[in-house]
């Protein structure tokens, strides 16, 4: 931590601020500062009694923190990961896995995607979901959350995929007509939907060789087990992922498709 930060926090505390600590909104450069930011936002997504607009700072921050440092080399991912507390090192070196996974599966686009981007449910109202439906399933509901975050952020992408699949589970029509009962785009029916899929697809006893059938990549697979497993480990973790905005992947760079988009205008990573 510098001292001018150091300094603010002593202050705030010696005149009892009631003041969340928020993280910044880009990466710093400084190794020592952003171990020590990476270390902090753990702690807010890990502190039941952080309040949302410091969660909310601390998941994106952690999602940004992913994004630079998968452009890094080896090296400078493994001198930020040396330094931080073993909650936030085994947070991050996981989503370092899954981005890299998942990059694999991504193609660069020319032009931006017929998209709407909206705000998701509440995430105690998406929980409940994933747990209702693990429950009555019997599929662990970290899988659940875990395929609703990497497929749409938590239903913030409306619209089709390249391959015609739609919903905040991203349904192919047929998958849907089988498996589905309700709305392809409910919240609710779009997650009991994926586990009845699990379930048939023998997620009790293979939960690997069932999300291969729910998207047939291993690089898919790997994502979705680390977001999962870091969910299983530490619950709270869910909260931190669910701020995580749309990246979308296109020519030239990155960009933040923010909620409300078209109508407000993406952000170019820097």
């Amino acid at each position: 931590m510098s001292f001018f930060r150091a300094f603010l926090a002593a202050l705030a505390a010696a005149i009892g601020s009631s003041e969340p600590p928020i993280l910044p909104s880009t990466v710093p450069a400084n190794r020592t500062q952003l171990r020590a930011d990476v270390d902090l936002a753990q702690r807010i997504i890990d502190d039941p009694s952080s309040p949302t607009t410091a969660v909310a700072s601390a998941g994106q921050f952690e999602q940004l923190t992913t994004i630079t440092l998968a452009r890094e080399p080896p090296a400078g991912r493994r001198a930020t990961l040396a330094g931080l507390t073993r909650p936030a090192a085994s947070a991050l070196r996981a989503d370092l896995d899954a981005a890299a996974a998942l990059s694999r599966l991504v193609t660069p686009r020319k032009s931006l995607p017929p998209w709407r981007i909206v705000a998701p449910p509440a995430p105690d109202t998406l929980l409940a979901y994933f747990k209702a439906a693990g429950s009555r399933f019997e599929v662990p509901w970290q899988y659940l959350a875990s395929i609703e975050f990497v497929e749409t952020k938590f239903g913030r992408v409306h619209g089709l995929s390249t391959a015609g699949a739609e919903g905040p589970m991203q349904f192919l029509p047929a998958t849907w007509a089988r498996y589905g009962t309700g709305d392809v785009h409910n919240p609710r029916d779009a997650v009991f939907g994926a586990a009845r899929f699990l379930v048939a697809a023998g997620a009790r006893s293979d939960i690997a060789a069932a999300l291969y059938s729910y998207n047939p990549s291993t690089d898919y697979v790997r994502a979705i087990s680390d977001y999962a497993g870091q969910m299983r480990a530490d619950p709270r973790v869910y909260y931190g992922y669910y701020w995580w905005q749309v990246i979308y992947a296109k020519q030239g760079g990155p960009i933040i498709l923010p909620v409300g988009y078209p109508g407000v205008r993406p952000v170019a990573l820097p």
